[in-house]
């Protein structure tokens, strides 16, 4: 019986996702909102609540963190971090310190405690890769100039994530300092070697996992990934890190073939994952959040638009590119869930899941909205405190122009 129950509870959220996904691609915004909110309603306090399928979805959650980093890994080859590393590291020194702080600041001033402030830090830090990268596609600007800019940020934040994670993980943990330290040494260490030996041996590890055979291309791909993740989790390493360490190590046609045939598992056990965090958030508890979270998304919108400008003016673009490349950052998602899933699972403080869920479920809104109208609305801006005498005079010129005798 209890079989049956978890049959018809687990297909029926697979359904609602199914159909917020077709809803959400029909109007072409980020399905993650929905997925939250789906969570919200599933879970405890919301509209139908779900308790035989829970310890199924949570293992789900877990998969789905890993595909998401994984997927995220095979996007960068080994010489292509360190090469973005060297050139845009300043960037991202700006855009860890101007996003970062609000977070931190805001959880000290809630009185929620440092360990609160380090993970709501990272919370407002990173950008949603997932969400950026599908408002780039659907607006046409993958081959704009500003477009590296944008992917190099994004990739200095995965980079940062393989210090920030073990170091979380080790504070919601509760360990203490010698303990944290080699913590954090492990996944340097681990980070290191990978990295070394995806740019050294990079051809040789994606020959040894290579097939011409789909399913034993997957089930190796997928195998190795959940094993060096299972492995890098006992280690008192975050096991994301595993899964994208994975991904950077395999290269080329391999990489190719294991995006495509895992993108559908990322997509399904990634809703699941988003669903996973919103049953364990209150939706009652949401509302006394709710102004800290508007308050601290249009400051970090702000921020990352600024962080965006100030990267690709130094990269030589042109203003109305240093708009755009600020407005598509401000999108957060996946990677915010993650953070702070972590303290939500350790029972840090109640209100951090609520308010993060509130905060992302903003800006994963309004992420595709400043992505498509920052540039225009500055340009407008721009025009109106122009002085009105010398819009008129242009205006004149451009008038006038036709009416010259071609002879004169």
């Amino acid at each position: 019986m209890h079989s049956a129950v978890l049959l018809i509870e687990f297909g029926s959220i697979i359904l609602a996702l199914g159909l917020l996904g077709r809803f959400a691609a029909r109007f072409r915004f980020s399905p993650i909102p929905l997925y939250l909110l789906a969570g919200l309603a599933f879970g405890e306090g919301g509209l139908l609540p779900l308790g035989a399928s829970e310890e199924f979805v949570a293992t789900g959650a877990e998969i789905g963190v890993i595909l998401l980093l994984l997927m995220l890994g095979l996007e960068y080859t080994a010489s292509d971090l360190v090469s973005n590393l060297k050139a845009h590291y300043p960037s991202g020194l700006v855009d860890c310190s101007l996003n970062a702080l609000p977070g931190a600041a805001a959880a000290l001033l809630l009185g929620w405690g440092p360990v609160a402030a380090v993970v709501l830090a990272g919370v407002t830090w990173i950008s949603s890769s997932g969400v950026i990268a599908k408002v780039l596609g659907d607006l046409g600007r993958v081959g704009n100039r500003e477009t590296p800019v944008i992917l190099s940020v994004l990739v200095l934040e995965d980079l940062a994530m393989a210090v920030y994670l073990p170091i979380v993980t080790a504070l919601v943990a509760g360990v203490g300092l010698a303990a944290g330290s080699m913590t954090l040494a492990v996944a340097l260490g681990v980070a290191g070697l990978v990295l070394f030996a995806a740019v050294r041996y990079g051809r040789v590890i994606s020959r040894f996992v290579s097939s011409d055979d789909p399913e034993k291309l997957l089930l190796v791909v997928l195998g190795l990934t959940i094993l060096v993740a299972g492995v890098a989790q006992q280690l008192q390493v975050s096991a994301a890190v595993g899964a994208f360490l994975v991904g950077i190590a395999l290269s080329g046609e391999v990489a190719e073939g294991a995006h495509t045939l895992l993108s559908p598992l990322r997509d399904l056990f990634a809703a699941v994952f988003f669903v996973f965090f919103g049953l364990h958030t209150d939706p009652a508890s949401i509302p006394p959040v709710l102004l800290p979270a508007l308050a601290l998304a249009v400051v970090t919108a702000a921020t990352k638009i600024a962080t965006g400008y100030w990267a690709a003016r130094r990269a030589g673009i042109s203003v109305k590119g240093r708009w755009r490349t600020g407005g598509a950052l401000v999108a957060r998602g996946e990677f915010s869930i993650v953070i702070a899933g972590l303290a939500v699972t350790a029972g840090i403080e109640p209100s951090l899941g609520p308010l993060a869920t509130a905060y992302v479920l903003i800006l994963v809104v309004i992420g595709p909205l400043t992505a498509r109208y920052t540039e225009p609305l500055a340009a407008w801006w721009t025009r109106r405190r122009e002085p009105r005498g010398t819009a008129a005079v242009a205006d004149h010129a451009v008038e006038a122009r036709p009416q010259t005798p071609v002879g004169d």
